[in-house]
């Protein structure tokens, strides 16, 4: 484990300081581009203005004899466009692959100051991330990468979710985490072919009547262990915790539930893998003004945070104004890129 002091030195000599504070962006959706698709490549100047991430992805869906395809065909895209206050990411292949040391080498070497976040697939654990924090420190130093680029781990194996606390604080770089829930399905021995999402079969029961009657069915979520246990050691960490895919395109009523409770435990954005997933992320991700206007009245009830007050016969105390101040920092951040909600929100 690092000493204090060390924790935020470069690793390499030429590198960048590593961030002390995570850059204040809005991430509501990560939109996965499949950047060997040139018909893709030609949307993504249209799509910048649309989401708040634009990643290009390596690695899973992405066939093996279009993985170096893939990966020019991102480096293209980056040097094509100006992404403004929209990130650039990319989804790495995964630290076993043949193809994980040439997809680094070439963007960092490429468009390293441009790339604002590497997303890493398969995390196990604290050491996955201090082999790819070493790996970029020196190949920023080699490129001349002014920024240090973030790391963002996917959580989708059940050794991950056994190391999460310790892979949220295994380096600077973290960015945040996404939970992959069909591979993490796989690794666990999940008995569902589903991409994110209930199940039908995942129920409690309601009580009996002690006849044969047919019985109430209540579907629960089999996510939301793994979610909360991942928000805790995101928050706790100072980084970001993502819901990733939604898998059923066809469903967006339960794509917008998952996504919900998602947003409610504390998570900050989703994936959105089509385009119509990117309003939903849109919508999901940005507080409600009803739930705006009230939090900024708890603030503007009790200035300095402490003390009561009663607001439509509830009462506030230094608790919830410390819930409001979370929903009200989100909307003026949303506020700042969506002029739409700004006027909503009177922000």
């Amino acid at each position: 484990m690092k000493t204090p002091r060390a924790f935020y030195q470069p690793l390499a000599i030429g590198a960048p300081a590593p961030w002390r504070e995570l850059p204040v962006r809005l991430e509501r959706m990560i939109h996965f581009v499949p950047p060997h698709v040139e018909k893709m490549r030609a949307k993504v100047p249209d799509l910048i203005s649309g989401v708040d991430v634009v990643l290009g992805n390596l690695e899973d869906a992405i066939p093996a004899d279009q993985k170096v395809a893939a990966r020019r065909g991102f480096i293209q895209m980056a040097r094509d466009n100006d992404f403004g206050a929209t990130g650039l990411w990319t989804r790495i292949n995964c630290l076993n692959s043949p193809w994980v040391l040439d997809d680094l080498n070439e963007i960092v070497g490429a468009v390293g100051d441009k790339l604002d976040v590497v997303m890493l697939p398969k995390v196990e654990g604290p050491w996955d991330i201090h082999f790819i924090d070493q790996l970029l420190a020196q190949l920023e130093a080699r490129a001349g990468v002014t920024r240090p680029i973030m790391v963002h781990a996917i959580l989708e194996t059940a050794e991950g979710v056994k190391n999460v606390e310790a892979i949220a604080t295994a380096s600077p770089r973290m960015h945040g985490m996404s939970l992959g829930p069909a591979d993490l399905a796989a690794s666990r021995g999940m008995k569902t072919t589903r991409v994110g999402g209930g199940h039908p079969d995942y129920t409690v029961l309601a009580d009996g009547d002690g006849t044969s009657a047919p019985r109430g069915a209540f579907q629960q979520d089999l996510w939301h262990y793994t979610v909360a246990k991942m928000v805790d050691a995101c928050m706790s960490a100072g980084i970001k915790a993502f819901y990733g895919p939604f898998g059923d395109f066809s469903d967006p009523q339960a794509c917008e539930a998952q996504f919900r409770n998602a947003f409610l435990m504390g998570c900050v954005g989703a994936w959105s893998l089509h385009p119509n997933q990117i309003d939903i992320a849109k919508r999901v991700f940005s507080p409600e003004p009803g739930e705006v206007a009230f939090a900024l009245r708890i603030l503007e009830a009790m200035p300095d945070g402490t003390g009561a007050v009663m607001i439509d016969g509830k009462m506030q105390d230094d608790a919830t104004w410390k819930q409001a101040k979370v929903i009200v920092d989100l909307a003026r951040i949303v506020a700042a890129k969506d002029p739409a909600l700004a006027s909503v929100y009177g922000l």
